[in-house]
């Protein structure tokens, strides 16, 4: 399988992250990125490629243009203004709540930068640094370039996107995610071939923002395995019974499961969401691959293991769909690799054995 990678990521050097108003090591770390190339290099049978460079129409066709112009200037404006910290958070978020009853034209994008990107942002642990940005467009082009190889001919090709993108809607980065990676992708697909496509997301995190990018789409189905948003993030949406309205009711399922959800509950769900992908028209699906569902993940509360990863890659495939595979979350990085490794050996129809590095 060939897979996808960028170094620009490197450029996103996340130290810290704030949580519950308290700043603690970062979870969405370059070394995730690096010890899945890794892992696959030293597996010997994927190939790295390069990303094509693809500009920004792919991105504003999902993303309001708003949030991309704000992300492509917000370092440069914050140091013009003299920002005095090395990364950017909001100091407030836009509420609804503030400007309720008034006109639409109450809501403002503020000229400070600290409240100007408020006006953005879902949260105040997605930070923007100085190579936030370059990182952001190029897990964009990692996850377009990854479309090109499969609608080129191949069954299956894996992004290794970083940053990850499931949790920005199409005004609003948060969650670790900037641009919707997997949105866009999907998109370019429906796009070039006019059919319907399907997304998968088994990140452990409802992807809100996939969900709200689609919500009114009947040509592109979103099916989530996640925890329940009454106790994980984002706690905004992932709920049973969103369905999607207009033309896309019924075009979206999610699926939330309980903590300590193990390798055979899983696999019952992703048989109900399989199922569903099934009866949809088109022939590719983008899965949006988060490794969170791991036992041992720090921010995670399911109990799965490295050889189910196998599996869960086998049975995707067997839908007999073609697979744009993009990476979200996971951050139990010294397994990360190892469970990237056994996931796409599954969908690829390879034996899994644990590697001895591993």
């Amino acid at each position: 399988m060939r897979f996808v990678y960028s170094p620009l990521h490197l450029g996103h050097d996340i130290r810290t992250q704030t949580i519950l108003g308290v700043q603690v090591a970062a979870n969405e770390v370059a070394e995730r990125a690096e010890t899945i190339r890794s892992t696959l290099l030293a597996d010997r049978g994927f190939e790295a490629v390069v990303p094509a460079t693809h500009g920004p129409e792919p991105i504003t066709a999902v993303h309001d243009p708003g949030l991309l112009r704000f992300l492509e200037e917000a370092w440069d404006e914050a140091v013009r203004q003299g920002h005095p910290y090395d990364f950017l958070a909001p100091e407030t978020i836009t509420n609804a709540a503030a400007t309720e009853g008034m006109p639409a034209s109450a809501r403002r994008e503020a000229t400070k930068i600290d409240g100007r990107a408020g006006y953005w942002a879902l949260d105040t642990s997605t930070y923007i640094l100085e190579g936030t940005y370059a990182a952001a467009r190029a897990a964009v082009d990692v996850a377009l370039t990854t479309v090109d190889l499969v609608l080129g001919g191949e069954r299956a090709a894996y992004g290794l996107c970083r940053p990850p993108g499931h949790h920005a809607a199409r005004g609003m980065y948060g969650g670790f995610c900037y641009f919707n990676n997997a949105a866009i992708a999907a998109e370019a697909v429906a796009r070039a071939t006019g059919e319907h496509v399907s997304i998968l997301d088994v990140d452990f995190h409802h992807g809100n923002g996939t969900e709200q990018i689609f919500w009114r789409r009947g040509d592109v189905l979103y099916v989530s395995l996640h925890a329940h948003p009454d106790r994980q993030y984002p706690y905004l949406l992932g709920w049973e019974d969103e369905g999607g309205e207009g033309d896309g009711a019924g075009a979206n399922l999610n699926i939330p499961l309980p903590a300590g959800t193990d390798d055979e509950a899983y696999l019952a769900a992703l048989d109900r969401g399989l199922a569903r992908i099934a009866d949809e028209p088109g022939d590719v699906v983008v899965v949006s691959l988060g490794f969170d569902t791991y036992g041992k993940d720090p921010i995670g509360d399911f109990a799965l293991t490295t050889p189910v990863y196998h599996e869960c890659g086998r049975r995707t495939a067997a839908l007999g769909k073609r697979l744009v595979i993009l990476q979200e979350g996971g951050y139990h990085v010294g397994d990360l690799g190892e469970n990237a490794r056994a996931w796409l050996r599954g969908a690829e129809g390879r034996r899994y054995q644990r590697s001895r590095a591993g």
